[in-house]
């Protein structure tokens, strides 16, 4: 049920995700330009309505249909998307990530449908006249029905965060929220509902609260500091560097496992995000834009005109509180190896990473893989790139991809634990070697050993 509710969130994040830096410039535009930003311009203020009503959508449709069946898929999910825009008086992300996967799929089905049965000569006649007819119908029924549900859903979701808003119930979203990151169901949080949220509460104050929900990193800073004070072993030897990628670097995932070796922290997580909303709430603060990634870095430039102060009071203080509870957890349930743990650990990680034996004349690259492809399986392709030059092994080339992306069956693939199962079932002939510290993960060593023959 895990993999199934990754692979959801990750769909739907992933129609977001791509866009970013879209969202960024609508932002920045916006924090710039509007009557109470940085430096007014009616002229160029005029901008900042149809990014959010109408680029935005089309984009996310379009991506929504690409991930389905390619550019042709994108291309009937964004004429769809023109029709739920219309059909509504509310910017369409939730019926663009509707009708833009559905656009994909009708066009998908309808090729398979004629496929072989269409006379030499015609094909580009029937494919563009296709898309077209299909694109056009969907834009209708889109206009019709689909746009005023989507516009009835989301007022719902906009009245039920405002019912939570107004009567200091916020915070308690963090209950559901930071178990779900720890199990990799950040950017499908992230993207696929805070952003969306974010972008119309914008558009009519100017900023939003949903945009650190998610991304605030002090939550995890403040328990990665107790970690570097309090653990043990290896978790408080990595902690400094955890710290640097997390904070600074915006890459969340780093902090996860801290989490699932110790499961009690998540109390502390919750606690962190609770002061984070309950301080912006107060204050008054909230981002322009979606901070990708979460970095303090991102928080600071994306900070709405005037809430500064809030947003980084309540990056301060989440850290604070997830520390101090942190420490306490620790010292009470927090659990260290021994000499005879940590060898039994290493001979099973040797054992689970050696699996099949390599023939490295014929490894030419390895994959590295996580839920989106761009953070902690860009940082995985780092290192181990590093360790491999360093083996002399440099023409071994490393990648790194979404694990929905991946394509064919590599070689050789390293992926989080937590995502272990998901690679599995989608790259069967490939050998998968799952890590749980990304920074040190000691299957790196070992892999680049049996590698160079050693």
């Amino acid at each position: 049920m895990k993999e199934q509710i990754q692979k959801m969130g990750r769909f739907l994040s992933g129609m977001v995700m791509p866009n970013i830096g879209a969202f960024i410039a609508w932002g920045l535009i916006t924090a710039c330009f509007i009557p109470t930003g940085w430096i007014p311009n009616e002229t160029f203020a005029k901008l900042v309505g149809p990014l959010l009503s109408y680029l935005l959508p089309i984009l996310i449709g379009y991506t929504g249909g690409k991930m389905i069946y390619d550019h042709r898929g994108g291309v009937v999910g964004a004429i769809a998307t023109a029709g739920v825009i219309v059909g509504a008086d509310i910017p369409m992300f939730l019926g663009a990530m509707i009708v833009g996967p559905l656009g994909g799929a009708v066009i998908k089905w309808f090729d398979g449908l004629i496929r072989g049965k269409v006379r030499a000569g015609f094909e580009m006649l029937v494919d563009n006249f296709s898309a077209g007819i299909l694109g056009g119908i969907l834009a209708i029924i889109a206009f019709i029905a689909i746009g005023p549900v989507c516009q009835f859903i989301n007022e719902a979701l906009g009245a039920g965060a405002k019912f939570f808003a107004d009567h200091g119930l916020l915070p308690f979203v963090s209950i559901f929220v930071e178990p779900a990151k720890v199990l990799f169901l950040n950017n499908a949080i992230n993207h696929g509902v805070f952003t969306p949220l974010g972008a119309a509460q914008v558009a009519e104050t100017g900023k939003s609260i949903f945009f650190m929900i998610e991304s605030n990193p002090g939550t995890g800073l403040g328990m990665l500091l107790a970690y570097w004070l309090a653990g043990k072993g290896t978790a408080k030897a990595s902690a400094p560097g955890a710290i640097i990628i997390h904070f600074f670097g915006g890459i969340h995932e780093i902090y996860f496992p801290f989490v699932l070796m110790n499961p009690i922290l998540i109390i502390a997580m919750i606690g962190g995000s609770f002061v984070n909303i309950l301080v912006l709430t107060f204050l008054g603060g909230g981002l322009v834009a979606p901070a990708s990634p979460g970095s303090i870095f991102a928080e600071l430039i994306m900070t709405a005109p005037g809430s500064y102060f809030a947003n980084v009071a309540a990056i301060t203080l989440s850290a604070v509180t997830s520390f101090i509870l942190s420490v306490v957890l620790l010292k009470a349930f927090g659990k260290g190896e021994d000499l005879q743990e940590a060898i039994a650990r290493k001979d099973a990680l040797k054992a689970e990473s050696k699996g099949a034996p390599i023939d490295a004349s014929k490894v030419d690259a390895i994959l590295f893989a996580c839920d989106a492809g761009m953070g902690s399986s860009a940082m995985g392709e780092t290192m181990l790139r590093k360790k491999l030059k360093e083996a002399g092994l440099e023409h071994i080339k490393v990648l790194h991809s979404a694990i929905d992306q991946i394509s064919g069956n590599p070689a050789i693939i390293l992926v989080h634990s937590q995502l272990k199962d998901r690679v599995k079932s989608k790259c069967p002939g490939s050998r998968i070697i799952a890590v749980t510290d990304l920074i040190g993960a000691p299957e790196y060593d070992l892999l680049v050993k049996e590698l160079a023959g050693k």
